[in-house]
């Protein structure tokens, strides 16, 4: 699948000979300056040349409104968390949120967004789950270049984070992720790569250790996996405070230390030496330890982004985009209707008829309270609307609050609201059971009323196999942003179809994830930050003994049941498909297998459906998945409506990653193509033979 990257002003080769010939002009202690940032957020400006300081902003859901720093938008949208836009598994919606962000980005005069976030999901406790795109690798590259190209498009630069396995923020200072090479291609790897080949121009690396050495000084990370394997060129910064050797952190193909100094509460740092490269660079290069040419390298990236997207030629700051926040919130509402996704709905029970005054019973944490994610990627939006402000505007006096309800008004209730979720934030991860307090409450309710609605605000799967045969429906909504609410309650009247798919699969149990154990034996669960500054503690190791077997690859080959599957969410109508044809292609660039069949809308109310097409290898030389989805399309049909839907596949579809030749492989043998409604639904097969193998 090919995408158009991101834009631009200059292309690579041209922007590096003008930063070349500015960098050559400077100093070496002029040189080292560029080698950290300023201020906290900012990149300092070349002002005989006109380079502006750039402002780096975070985050993937919107612009972080960062109050101690001036200048700031006065808001920001607050969108859906990237992982309800990947439910939504719609490529163009995440174009579309892209450019929104992109362009709040121009009107606040950021230059640089710390983001799109894409870890995949692997361990259902991380607190940053909600930052990224689900589980499966194809499904987040599809995402990622897409949204890529719609900030890059406004003159804003896309940062990929947190290269690479950050899955983990329990202690992620401290943390080894113990990867083999095989996996680190075919599941950690593919979202970034999709990344920098749609034009993104930084990516920053991630706190955890790789294979032993913090992925922010590791030659074998940034030089050989990042810029020697997925060919990226630009810039590569640090996260804030993540490096501790000034001298890998030079040699490993770094080009920027975030932010290059110390603050309160990294005051320990110095046991480190006080690792920030400004500091250290022209000491280093005095002693010999590293050449003035890395410096000069280093200087040289960090600017070169600055003369591609012509910073020195326009505002900075575009005020003019402040009248498109109307058009943003339209772009977040529909991405909130698009990933909602509805878990269960016994006996039919929504939409909700028009009911009765009082009849509606809403309660719960989170029914005048907007859940969302904490940390930098936090955006507190404006206008917000609550759940109850969102339900009374639809149902009117049929809507009833009460935070503590008595059991007569459970009992009396025709339908129970019952609003439950999660804090997730940066910096720490939290059980994957929820809290007894609330798995009771759920069971009360539940034993005294027959029609229970959970509606779940959360950026994760969560334990829900107490209570989930107990209710009636179950909505995971995600952290749905600040107009989320309105398409809840669309939902909720049959205004809005659900149409969103899961993009993780949720387990029973968490013993049965291949993250478990989780937190290291002897550890507890904490929150705040003073656990993540502490880096004197022992490094502990992460292994993924799973390998290539992720989210539903692993369910499928451990023969483990989930509650919820890869790909599953349902509807208010049905669909059907049918007429399978799969087609060899000769002389189509980046196309081997064109697929085809039809959908239809068999039910009564109009809808859209994600039609997803996965395959299987019979036959290989290495363990593969029983299954990998390599295609997908969401199709609005009305009742009766049908469409044929082409899906072509790419011959590195049918690849696995080869550690003996370093490269992708494809081997001679017969693959089943199947399409379907989820991981688990699907009714469509057909085998297709490669005759011979191919290295690519």
């Amino acid at each position: 699948m090919s995408v158009e990257p991101g834009t631009s002003a200059r292309s690579y080769e041209d922007a590096i000979r003008k930063a070349e010939t500015i960098v050559s002009t400077m100093t070496l202690e002029e040189k080292v300056d560029y080698l950290g940032g300023h201020n906290h957020f900012f990149i300092k400006g070349v002002e005989n040349h006109n380079l502006p300081r750039l402002y780096l902003a975070d985050a993937t859901q919107g612009v972080h409104l960062r109050k101690n720093l001036d200048g700031q938008l006065e808001k920001s949208t607050s969108f859906p968390a990237p992982i309800a836009l990947a439910a939504s598994w719609n490529t163009q919606l995440a174009g579309e949120y892209a450019r929104c962000v992109g362009e709040e980005c121009r009107a606040g005069g950021v230059a640089v967004l710390l983001g799109p976030g894409m870890n995949i999901y692997r361990n259902a406790q991380n607190g940053r789950n909600f930052e990224y795109f689900g589980e499966d690798p194809f499904l987040a590259a599809r995402m990622i270049e897409q949204y890529v190209r719609g900030v890059q498009n406004t003159g804003t630069v896309a940062t990929l984070k947190h290269f690479a396995c950050n899955n983990t923020d329990h202690r992620r200072r401290t943390s080894n992720s113990v990867v083999d090479e095989r996996t680190l291609h075919e599941i950690y790897l593919p979202a970034f790569k999709a990344g920098i080949d749609a034009g993104a121009m930084a990516v920053m690396t991630s706190y955890n250790q790789i294979n032993g050495e913090w992925a922010g000084q590791s030659g074998y990370v940034i030089s050989e996996v990042l810029r020697k394997q997925l060919g990226f060129k630009w810039l590569v910064m640090t996260d804030w405070w993540s490096i501790w050797d000034p001298v890998k952190a030079i040699r490993s193909g770094l080009d920027l230390d975030m932010p290059g100094h110390g603050r309160k509460g990294t005051d320990n740092f110095d046991d480190f030496g006080n690792p920030f490269l400004r500091g250290n660079a022209k000491r280093l290069v005095e002693e010999g330890s590293v050449s003035e040419n890395d410096i000069h390298r280093m200087a040289r990236n960090v600017i070169a982004v600055s003369v591609a997207m012509e910073f020195d030629k326009r505002p900075m700051t575009d005020t003019s985009l402040l009248e498109k926040f109307p058009e943003h919130l339209d772009t977040a509402l529909q991405c909130a209707r698009e990933g909602i996704v509805l878990l269960k709905n016994s006996n039919a029970l929504l939409p909700l008829a028009p009911g009765r005054p009082g009849s509606l019973l809403l309660t719960g944490q989170y029914a005048d309270l907007n859940a969302c994610g904490g940390g930098a990627a936090n955006v507190e939006g404006y206008d917000n609307i609550t759940m109850r402000d969102a339900l009374l505007a639809e149902f009117g006096d049929a809507v009833t609050y009460r935070a503590t309800p008595t059991e007569e008004e459970l009992r009396s209730a025709e339908v129970v609201l019952l609003s439950i979720g999660t804090e997730d934030s940066e910096g720490w991860d939290s059980p994957f059971e929820l809290p007894d307090a609330t798995n009771e409450l759920i069971l009360h309710a539940a034993s005294l009323n027959s029609n229970v609605v959970v509606i779940m605000n959360t950026g994760r799967g969560v334990g829900m196999t107490k209570w989930v045969n107990q209710v009636a429906g179950l909505l995971y909504c995600w952290y749905p942003g600040q107009i989320g609410n309105v398409a809840l309650a669309e939902i909720l009247s049959g205004k809005t179809n659900p149409s969103g798919k899961l993009p993780i699969t949720i387990e029973k149990r968490y013993e049965d994830s291949p993250a478990f154990p989780g937190i290291p034996d002897g550890d507890a669960f904490y929150t705040g930050w003073d656990e993540d500054f502490d880096i004197n503690r022992p490094v502990h190791d992460i292994r993924y003994d799973e390998g290539v077997f992720v989210g539903y690859r692993w369910y499928e080959k451990k023969k483990i049941e989930p509650l919820f599957p890869f790909g599953f969410g349902l509807s208010f109508t049905t669909f059907a498909l049918s007429d399978l044809l799969v087609t060899q292609i000769e002389g189509v660039p980046d196309e081997r297998v064109r697929v085809q069949f039809t959908v239809k809308n068999t039910g009564a109310v109009a809808g859209a459906h994600v039609c997803q097409v996965y395959l299987h290898d019979h036959e290989a030389s290495v363990p593969r998945p029983l299954k990998e989805l390599k295609g997908f399309r969401k199709v609005y049909l009305k009742p009766g409506e049908e469409r044929t839907i082409t899906i072509g596949l790419r011959e590195r579809d049918f690849a696995f990653y080869d550690v003996t030749t370093h490269g992708w492989r494809v081997e001679p043998g017969v693959f089943t193509i199947m399409a379907g409604s989820s991981s688990v639904d699907l009714p469509l097969g057909a085998e297709y033979r490669i005759d011979k193998s191919s290295g690519l």
